[in-house]
């Protein structure tokens, strides 16, 4: 094995777990479920069936990845955020996977502690999700969220400082451009 899996977790059968990884205390990754190089779930994650998480990419502890979720590298999920895959769950009315709502989170983008991603939406790349935001619908590259629901309240750079008064990044020095509504790095 080129990976790392704590005694205490459960790997069921047909997944792929990439070079690298670390699957910590108490976690379950379902069947079909594939999970890229050098990646960390912390204690007590769940990956569900079929869910695809790219490469990089570190789930802290207490997070369930649902059917239907997709992350892609270098994605940083905080402890006890929440996604979900059902708008209109019940328990006698399952829909299965056929009705489970797409949700992506691209490459880059950090969710913070205790946040929830309502499913069908999708976080663009590099953008930042307070902790304890309410994403309720899709979010755009580089945006700063917070708030319940989820608002933008300015645009954060790659390397993770906010931009403020200027599309220069204080920190690294990237430099961006607004193009209309969305921000993109001036290269």
């Amino acid at each position: 094995m080129s990976y790392f899996v704590h005694e205490s977790s459960y790997i069921d059968e047909n997944v792929t777990i990439g070079n690298g990884t670390k699957v910590w205390h108490f976690c379950h990754v379902h069947k079909g479920a594939s999970i890229g190089d050098n990646c960390s779930l912390g204690q007590n994650v769940n990956i569900s069936n079929n869910v695809k998480v790219g490469n990089g990419v570190k789930i802290q502890n207490n997070v369930s990845v649902y059917e239907g979720v997709e992350l892609e590298d270098y994605v940083f999920c905080g402890p006890s955020m929440v996604f979900t895959n059902d708008l209109t769950p019940r328990s006698k009315y399952p829909k299965g996977s056929e009705g489970y709502k797409r949700t992506l989170v691209k490459y880059g983008a950090s969710i913070g502690a205790n946040a929830t991603v309502v499913c069908g939406n999708t976080i663009g790349s590099w953008a930042m999700i307070a902790s304890g935001a309410v994403v309720t619908k899709d979010v755009p590259s580089y945006a700063l969220m917070a708030g319940v629901p989820a608002k933008q309240i300015g645009w954060v750079c790659e390397c993770g400082y906010p931009l403020k008064d200027t599309y220069t990044c204080k920190e690294c020095s990237r430099e961006y451009v607004l193009e209309g509504k969305l921000l993109k790095e001036n290269k």
